[in-house]
């Protein structure tokens, strides 16, 4: 049974994991960075997180959980159109990853994404879900979940190379928009015009 105290460490534990993927990238989450910055001793996360991985995956479930909140918040205020929501959660998918550009990267690391025991998927898998709903919904004569991951690997692919200024250079854009545009008009047939 964990005690107040201890519920309180692991969560201080996470959210100084979190603010140091923010500020400094995935390559900065080290136990001893992570203890450090919690202000306890770099042997207090064994404690309560037996391995790195553990740790790593706890952290990556937040941001798993931070972008979920924020892609049912844009499918919720979005035009009721299937989609336009799927656009909704496609800007949020990709705001996120320019926002959190480290956090992004910890969450799709497939040491952590190929565990079935770290927690991951219980968090990921629902945010895919719910892309696979709104696509069942937008595009009901195809399959939505092969649609959905073709979607989805290419709107990780436009965050990614976005994120790493290629696509800025190699099309000569500032504004992601015709971009994801293009990944829609692909994915889900032109747009109604």
């Amino acid at each position: 049974m964990q005690t107040e105290s201890s519920t309180t460490l692991r969560d201080r534990l996470v959210d100084t994991g979190v603010a140091l993927v923010d500020a400094h990238g995935a390559a900065a989450l080290s136990l001893r960075e992570i203890a450090r910055g919690a202000g306890v001793s770099h042997g207090a996360p064994r404690r309560y997180f037996p391995t790195h991985l553990d740790l790593l995956s706890a952290i990556a479930r937040r941001g798993f959980a931070d972008l979920g909140a924020r892609a049912k918040e844009a499918v919720g205020a979005a035009e009721q159109e299937p989609r336009g929501q799927v656009a909704a959660l496609a800007r949020a998918y990709l705001q996120f990853a320019a926002d959190h550009c480290g956090m992004y990267e910890l969450m799709f690391r497939h040491d952590l994404l190929e565990s079935g025991t770290l927690g991951l998927r219980e968090t990921s898998l629902p945010l895919f879900g719910m892309l696979v709903d709104l696509v069942a919904a937008a595009r009901p004569d195809a399959e939505p979940g092969v649609v959905a991951g073709a979607l989805w690997a290419n709107l990780h692919g436009v965050a990614q190379l976005w994120g790493w200024g290629s696509l800025q250079l190699a099309v000569g854009a500032d504004d992601i928009e015709p971009l994801l545009a293009s990944v829609l008009d692909a994915h889900l047939g032109p747009a109604a015009r």
